[in-house]
Parts: structure tokens; C-alpha cells; sequence
């Protein structure tokens, strides 16, 4: 039985007066950009400084205009990082960087080091506070941590005095989410009054859900009293860091700009410690959806999925909003129809306002198209078709063979309606694998044999050739520059057939010592014009590739 028992309810807030449920979200936060910092620690392999370079561009690229980029004192490359962007002058004069410290003097000492030459930075220093950690990681009282965090402030005012650049401080009561609040109050109170931010220099109170532990209307609630309750609060920018623990990081940033936050630190699709941070893109993907500008530049998701999977090495799920592969894809038939009305619809009214079902934001403004998959009919498109074929068979076919086949299926599609996966198959392997009449199909593949030949000036490889053509028994041996150069080679001299190569590609069907392999040829007929794919399979790959060259072949020849 599930031991449900062993764990307690988090307080709720007792909040009669709050009044964010009836707001609307009007307008983008200011964003801060945590991937370089938060992000990066969570890493499997943490990003070097040329990838933290071309993330950190990026970003820039993105539109984000506060950007965290380390803990300069713990770690040497983070330092590094920080030394390179001033050195080659990489931070733009509107973009301002944010640096993490601990509340003790050498750290921040190292960390005004890291900042030379930056004409302005946000010095950002965090201690926690809450109930639990103050009881078994700390062994301090309230007042005790509380004087930690003054502490902190005092020795950045200290630093920050000389330094020629401006700075910004940043307080976090880490662990907010677990904090009382009349103490997450008390410490914040006591750094500002120390501090001593003014409507013109304001300091930044950042409210982390470092953990998340209750649901986000939790969370907007105490975001909205300390919003009500901090002193001086026109002198303020408050700031919320929601983590995504009970998957909810989203809801509970989106309720915290109900609740009066100003600023929103999280990362690109939600990198970050245990189940991430919040996802900025996921947010302003939201309110573009509502009519929103996010005050990014984020028109382009696949440009983003690529920076990012390269540099994090971690892959963005099939399904994750906006960003996966499959979240602008039909699967269901009634779906699939609807969407086509919609389109349809929107298009013969003239409307201007994006109203499609099943659909919140038109692909094509972030980079992405609709995809109709799965249940394929005569409103399907190519995708539809290559899906089935990888999904349920393993055979990937090359983007330019997506439309070749796919016009195959709708013949039968507009004669029969929906057509099942399985005879999508049979119809693959009627078009492409199966030898039928030397009427038709005048090439048949019987055998073959290559052999490396070295210092050859015809090419590095000869082939023995056996096969049949329109019946007749063929052999011949040709050279050619690697294994299909060599075929080629060899079929022209013996049957007068004139192609080129324009593609190939190739991939193993299924797993273990007994995978098959598949092979695609794209030929082009050099005397008619004409070019098709061929697709060969075999137990070894280069013979998978022969019987694809002779696929393609009968095709022509057809």
C-alpha cells in the first residue's frame, strides 16, 4: 500500500483579502534568463566557456535584457566565462548581467573581481530561510539568519562603493515557499532598510519557490502579501523564481503576476534542478497565444531547440509545449477535420484573429508547421504517411521521399477513404521492395561482390555483378568510387541505363545481431529527366543499397 501517511500537508496561506483572481495578465514581466547559472549547474555535463558563449548570444538574440551568468567564485571556468564576455566586448549596452553569491566576504570580494571593466551588474545574494532548513541545516534562529542576510548586504555596499560600474542588488530569501511569512517579511525589510533602494535605484527581491510544495494559488497568495506588505514598495522590483516540483511552475508564475510580481527569473523549456525551473518560453508562448507581446524574439523555436540541444546535450520532449515535435500534430481523424474547417473557415470570413481548433497559436509564427498524423485519409498530408512508416514499421524515410510516397496513398485515400497503417505497408512494398514482370520491372538484382582495389585510376572499388535484365541472365564487373559508384558503373556499360545519384541515406530496422538494414536511393534518369527513390533491404547494408539502386531503376522504368 502506498505510504501515503508518512508525509504532512504544507500550510495554506489564510488570506481572505486577495484579489489576483480577478486580474488579467496584461503585459510581459521583465525577464531574467537563469540558463547559464541555475541551468547550467543542473546539467549532466555543464556547459565550457564557447558553449556558455554561444548560449549566452543566443539569449542575447532572444531579446532578454537580464541574463544570470554564474557564481564567478565558485567555480574558475564560470569566472572565465564572465572574463571572456568583457574581453571580446560581448554584452550589448541594454543587456545587463547577474552574478550569484553566498553572503560571505571572499565570495563577494571574488565576485567584484569577476565584474571589472562592466558598467553595470546585479550582484545577487541569497541565504535560506525557511522552517527546515534553519532547523536542520543551519542549527540558527531567526535571528541569526536574518543577521546573515544583512550581513551579505552590508559587505556588497561595501564593494560596491568603488566599483566604478553601477550595481543592482539582488536579495532572495531562499526557500521562500517555506518561509513564515511575517519572517520572509522581517529579513527582506531589514535588507532594504540596509541597502537603501529608492524609487530611482531600485533593488531587486527576488521570491524563489526553490521547491515547489503547494499548489500555485498557494503561491500567488504569498506573493501578494509580501507584495502589500513590503516597505517602501515603490523602491522595489519584485521578482519571482519558480521552481516546477509538482509540475506547475507555469500556473505559479502566471498567478504570481496576478499577485503584483514585476520580474520573472527562469530558464529556456525549463532546465534546471529535479524537475527544472520555470519555463520562460512556455510563459510567453502563453501570452502570445492571448494577444500578448512577450517582449521576445522568439519566432523561430526551432532555431532555439537546436542552440539549446547541442549546448545542454539534453533533448526537448516529443510533447513539451509549444517546442515538441509532436504538439502541432493530429493523430485523431476528428481532429485532423476540424483543424482543415477551421483553416478553411478562417480563411473564406477574412478573418484576421487566429481561431482554429484544437490549435491556440498558428504554427508558422513560432517556425513550425501542422502536421496531420497517423489517420491517414484524403485530408492527410506527407508527414502523416512517413509517420506510419517510421511509428509502426522503423522504415525512416528521407524528407524528399515523404511527397513521393504520400502521393501514392492518396490515390487510394480518395478511392477508399481512411487507410490503415497496414495497408500503407503493403503498399510500400508493392512500390518499392517487390520484384514483379520483367515488363515492368525490368531490373532484377540477383548477387554481387566487391572488392577493394588499390592505386586504380577507374576507382577504389570493382564489383561482380549478377542480375537480369527484362529476363536475360547478366554478368559484369566495373569500378567504380565505392560501392554504388561501382554498380552504377556496371549497369550502364551493360544496359545503357544513364543516371546520377542525388541522394542516399540509410538506417538499421530494428536492433541486435539479426537488424536488417534499410537503404534509399534518389535517382535521377539522365535522359528523360525523370528522378524517384528506390528502397533495398538486406542483412548487410551494402547490398541494401544495391537492391535500392535497382528499385529506383524499375521505378523509371515504369
Amino acid at each position: 500500500m502506498l505510504n501515503y501517511n508518512r508525509y504532512k500537508r504544507n500550510p495554506v496561506v489564510s488570506y481572505p483579502d486577495r484579489e489576483w483572481p480577478n486580474k488579467e495578465i496584461e503585459k510581459a514581466p521583465i525577464w531574467c534568463s537563469v540558463d547559464l547559472r541555475d541551468g547550467n549547474q543542473a546539467l549532466i555535463e555543464p556547459m565550457v566557456v564557447e558553449e556558455k558563449i554561444e548560449f549566452f548570444n543566443l539569449l542575447v538574440k532572444l531579446g532578454f535584457k537580464e541574463i544570470e551568468v554564474g557564481f564567478p567564485s565558485a567555480s574558475q571556468i564560470e569566472y572565465d566565462f564572465i572574463r571572456q564576455l568583457v574581453d571580446r566586448k560581448l554584452i550589448p549596452d541594454d543587456v545587463v548581467i547577474q552574478v550569484l553569491v553566498q553572503c560571505r566576504e571572499h565570495l563577494i570580494e571574488r565576485t567584484f573581481e569577476s565584474l571589472s571593466g562592466i558598467k553595470k551588474a546585479i550582484v545577487h545574494i541569497y541565504n535560506s530561510t525557511s522552517t527546515l532548513q534553519r532547523d536542520v541545516v543551519f542549527k540558527k534562529d531567526m535571528e541569526a539568519i536574518k543577521q546573515i542576510a544583512i550581513e551579505g548586504t552590508q559587505m556588497v555596499k561595501k564593494y560596491a562603493k568603488d566599483f566604478p560600474g553601477e550595481i543592482i542588488l539582488e536579495y532572495s530569501p531562499e526557500s521562500f515557499t517555506g518561509t513564515e511569512l511575517d519572517y520572509a517579511l522581517e529579513v527582506c525589510n531589514a535588507v532594504q532598510r540596509e541597502w537603501g533602494s529608492t524609487p530611482e535605484n531600485k533593488m531587486i527581491f527576488n521570491l524563489p519557490a526553490t521547491v515547489e510544495m503547494n499548489t500555485p494559488n498557494v503561491y500567488a497568495d504569498q506573493i501578494e502579501w509580501m507584495n502589500k506588505h513590503f516597505e517602501n514598495r515603490d523602491s522595489i522590483i519584485l521578482s519571482v523564481h519558480p521552481h516546477n516540483d509538482r509540475g506547475t511552475g507555469v500556473a505559479a508564475a502566471e498567478l504570481a503576476l496576478l499577485a503584483g510580481a514585476d520580474r520573472v527569473e527562469g530558464t529556456l523549456f525549463g532546465n534546471g534542478e529535479r524537475t527544472g525551473n520555470v519555463d520562460i518560453l512556455n510563459i510567453a508562448y502563453n501570452m502570445l497565444s492571448q494577444g500578448i507581446n512577450p517582449n521576445l524574439n522568439i519566432e523561430n523555436i526551432s532555431e532555439i531547440i537546436e542552440v539549446y540541444e547541442r549546448c545542454c546535450k539534453m533533448d526537448v520532449g516529443m510533447r513539451h509545449p509549444y517546442a515538441g515535435k509532436l504538439v502541432f500534430t493530429a493523430f485523431s481523424g476528428s481532429h485532423q477535420d476540424a483543424i482543415n474547417k477551421g483553416i478553411t473557415a478562417m480563411h473564406e470570413r477574412g478573418s484576421k484573429k487566429w481561431e482554429v481548433p484544437y490549435l491556440p497559436i498558428d504554427p508558422s509564427d513560432v517556425g513550425r508547421a501542422y502536421e496531420p498524423i497517423v489517420r491517414i485519409n484524403s485530408q492527410s498530408g506527407k508527414g502523416g504517411v512517413a509517420f506510419v512508416m517510421d511509428t509502426y514499421f522503423g522504415y525512416k524515410l528521407p524528407k524528399g521521399m515523404h511527397k513521393e510516397f504520400a502521393d501514392v496513398i492518396q490515390v487510394i485515400a480518395e478511392a477508399h477513404g481512411e487507410v490503415s497503417p497496414e495497408t500503407i505497408m503493403e503498399k510500400f512494398c508493392e512500390e518499392y521492395l517487390t520484384y514483379k514482370t520483367p515488363r515492368e520491372y525490368p531490373f532484377e538484382f540477383t548477387s554481387c561482390k566487391f572488392v577493394d582495389v588499390d592505386e586504380n585510376p577507374c576507382g577504389d572499388t570493382l564489383v561482380k555483378l549478377n542480375f537480369k535484365y527484362k529476363g536475360e541472365e547478366k554478368y559484369v564487373e566495373a569500378n567504380g568510387n565505392g560501392p554504388i559508384d561501382a554498380v552504377k558503373q556496371a549497369l550502364h556499360t551493360e544496359t545503357g541505363v544513364n543516371f546520377k545519384i542525388l541522394d542516399y541515406s540509410e538506417h538499421a530496422l530494428g536492433e541486435g545481431s539479426h537488424a536488417k538494414a534499410a537503404a534509399y536511393v534518389n535517382i535521377l534518369d539522365l535522359n528523360t529527366g525523370k528522378a524517384t527513390y528506390g528502397v533495398g533491404q538486406s542483412t548487410n547494408i551494402t547490398r541494401a543499397s544495391v537492391r535500392a539502386v535497382f528499385s529506383a531503376l524499375n521505378r523509371l522504368a515504369r
